[in-house]
């Protein structure tokens, strides 16, 4: 039902269409759709552009003159059904714009014909826009300079051009090419034509070989022709030897010609010239110079402006400065096979710098014999061989003093050996050892005599033993001779001595060891006998009064000293008045001041003397008649002394003192008397 009704449709489309469409629409006639949508005229220029793809190209790049329009509805232009021979383009050629194709029409073209560049058979948008494709006959040129005819020609006058020489690889500014006329330098000679720009050689040789042959170098200095001269003038050079190439010339080379180092049989630039003197001077050095034994380095000596002038320096330009007697020696006295005037033709040598090179005769006939070594100018200058500077203080590690400085060298240094082949020891006893041997210490004290001796005196020693060991001689230390300590058994530095005086005089010790090995507590190195004892500081019995005049044997009969008893009673036993009756704590009432001075004091007891009793304070015996120790004392009740004087006979006890008291033996406390018996 559907196909049909849009058959029907058609047909009736059909049946109004306002006329026949053109020949080249003719084959989409019946089918409507292809050009129209319904009720749509803006989808119509997209229907058109759908078939003509190449004027959609030109659209969609904006280029060409579809491209350029503004108003891009075909319509606007084309409208068809006018019948099948109708033209459908509106084209007025007087009004129509070249402008919008991209070809914008200049002088002569204005008025050129549309059909001469336009050909019948080919559409307006495939004409080409190339100069090329509607002058090629017109080109002189005959296409050797391009197809882009606009750098040097535009459309106002063909024989005119607008080519800029300055702005090619060839200028003519400033010179004498600007007047010369283009066809003296670009000419064809094949096609005989003088318009074949691009063929001209750069080159200055191309035009200008006959003036070289003719009045220049006759090709012999190569066709760099603008190394020197300028299109200014050709007589004007410029070239700068100098600063042109690696070689500068100075003084006389200055004024010499080319020829006679550029030789003419090869070109200027083919020349690989040497820079050596000898290149060309080599004639020279044969018939007047060296003879060729000085080598090719003629620039040591020589300079450019004067052959006979030398600026050679043997002291700044070789390692070998002369000095003294050498500046006054001639040249072939070293340099046997080197020199001008000596018929040898060996190389120049490299001579040794070393002195026993040239004098080892000297030294063989005068000098050492080859003893000492090469290293003469350890000792000796080129001022005077005889004249020595070697300071074996300053120049060695073992400075000479005293006995050593008129020392003979080979006392040392023996002549069966080189002298700088020697190491010698700097010890005293690898010289010194038969000495030491025969007359001294017999190598008992060791290699380190320099401890002791100088090289002074072998006699007088420095050694201070307070100073130079950590055990000073003090009193009769000094005088012992070293071997009583040091023992000749055992090597002087190898022994480690003890420095306790027991380590030497156990056998002196009076004491048994009994009272320790400190001995210097008491005794000094001035006397033995004599000691620093202190009894009052370094014991625990301080001496007091008479004590300190009391000689040690008193006390102690034996040298042990530690028999001694700190009790009085154990020295004072026979000088006992009290027969032990007051006890062996003497202290408590004798001092060490005086033995009859006494400061006992029975009130500070604890039974204090009162009445009666102060007339028996010098009556001990009659209270103490027992011998008493320092555990057992007096009693201290009445009854014990007063027993006998009891009225009631003990019947109260031996407490008197509860009644009576020291003043009055009658007089109670009870306030009654009682009679006495």
């Amino acid at each position: 039902m559907l196909s049909s009704h849009w058959a029907a449709a058609d047909s009736a489309e059909t049946a109004l269409m306002p006329g026949k469409v053109i020949e080249g629409h003719a084959k989409y006639e019946d089918e409507c759709k292809n050009c129209h949508k319904r009720f749509d005229k803006a989808a119509q220029t997209g229907l058109c552009l759908d078939c003509h793809k190449e004027t959609a190209a030109d659209v969609r790049s904006h280029k060409g003159y579809h491209g350029r329009l503004k108003d891009n509805e075909c319509r606007t232009c084309h409208t068809d059904h006018k019948g099948r021979n109708a033209k459908i383009v509106i084209f007025d050629k007087t009004s129509f714009k070249h402008d919008e194709t991209g070809f914008i029409l200049e002088d002569k073209h204005k008025t050129a014909k549309c059909e001469g560049c336009h050909k019948p058979k080919l559409k307006y948008r495939e004409t080409p826009s190339k100069c090329d494709s509607c002058h090629q006959k017109d080109d002189v040129h005959k296409g050797k300079l391009g197809l882009e005819c606009g750098n040097c020609h535009d459309a106002k006058d063909w024989k005119k051009s607008t080519f800029d020489h300055e702005k090619s690889k060839f200028k003519l500014a400033g010179g004498k090419h600007a007047d010369v006329k283009c066809e003296k330098c670009h000419f064809d000679k094949a096609l005989k034509l003088d318009k074949t720009f691009k063929e001209a050689s750069k080159e200055c040789n191309s035009c200008h070989r006959k003036d070289d042959q003719a009045k220049g170098h006759k090709g012999r200095y190569g066709e760099k022709c603008e190394t020197c001269h300028n299109d200014r003038s050709w007589k004007e050079i410029h070239f700068d030897h100098d600063k042109d190439t690696k070689y500068v010339l100075l003084d006389k080379h200055e004024k010499v010609k080319c020829d006679s180092c550029h030789l003419p049989a090869k070109p200027l630039y083919k020349q690989n010239l040497s820079t050596t003197c000898v290149a060309c001077h080599r004639k020279d050095d044969k018939e007047k110079g060296h003879q060729g034994k000085l080598g090719d380095k003629c620039e040591s000596c020589h300079t450019e402006k004067d052959w006979k002038t030398t600026k050679f320096d043997h002291d700044k330009d070789t390692k070998y400065p002369l000095k003294g007697k050498h500046r006054d020696a001639k040249c072939d006295t070293c340099h046997k096979s080197g020199v001008a005037g000596i018929a040898s033709k060996k190389p120049l040598e490299k001579l040794e710098t070393a002195c026993v090179s040239c004098h080892r005769k000297d030294d063989q006939e005068k000098g050492h014999k080859g003893t000492y070594g090469a290293k003469c100018e350890s000792c000796h200058t080129e001022k005077d061989w005889k004249t020595l500077t070697f300071d074996h203080t300053r120049d060695t590690k073992y400075p000479l003093k005293e006995k050593h400085v008129p020392v003979k060298c080979k006392s040392c240094h023996l002549p069966d050996k080189q002298l700088y082949g020697q190491k010698l020891e700097t010890t005293c006893v690898s010289c010194h050892r038969k000495v030491d041997q025969e007359k001294a210490h017999k190598g008992t004290y060791g290699a380190k005599c320099e401890s002791c001796h100088t090289e002074k005196d072998w006699k007088t020693l420095t050694f201070d033993h307070t100073r130079d060991t950590k055990y000073p001689l003090k009193g009769k230390h000094i005088p012992v001779k070293c071997k009583s300590c040091h023992l000749p058994d055992k090597q002087l530095y190898g022994q480690k001595l003890e420095t306790t005086c027991i380590s030497c005089h156990r056998k002196d010790d009076k004491h048994k060891d009994q009272l320790g090995t400190k001995c210097e507590t008491c005794h000094t190195e001035e006397s033995w006998t004599k000691t620093r004892f202190d009894h009052q500081r370094m014991s625990k019995y301080p001496l007091l009064g008479r004590h300190a005049l009391v000689s040690c044997k008193k006390c102690h009969t034996a040298l042990t000293y530690k028999d001694a008893s700190k009790e009085c009673f154990g020295c004072h036993e026979k000088d006992d008045k009290h027969k032990r009756r007051l006890g062996t704590e003497c202290q408590d009432c004798h001092s060490a001041r005086s033995w009859q001075a006494w400061d006992f004091d029975h009130n500070k007891t604890d039974f204090k003397l009162d009445g009666p009793h102060k007339k028996a304070a010098n009556k001990c015996y009659d209270c103490h008649q027992k011998p008493m120790d320092k555990k057992v004392l007096a009693s201290t009740a009445c009854g014990s002394c007063h027993d006998r004087e009891d009225v009631h006979n003990g019947s109260y006890g031996d407490r008197c003192d509860r009644c009576h008291d020291g003043n009055d033996w009658k007089q109670v406390k009870m306030g009654t008397i009682v009679p006495q018996k």
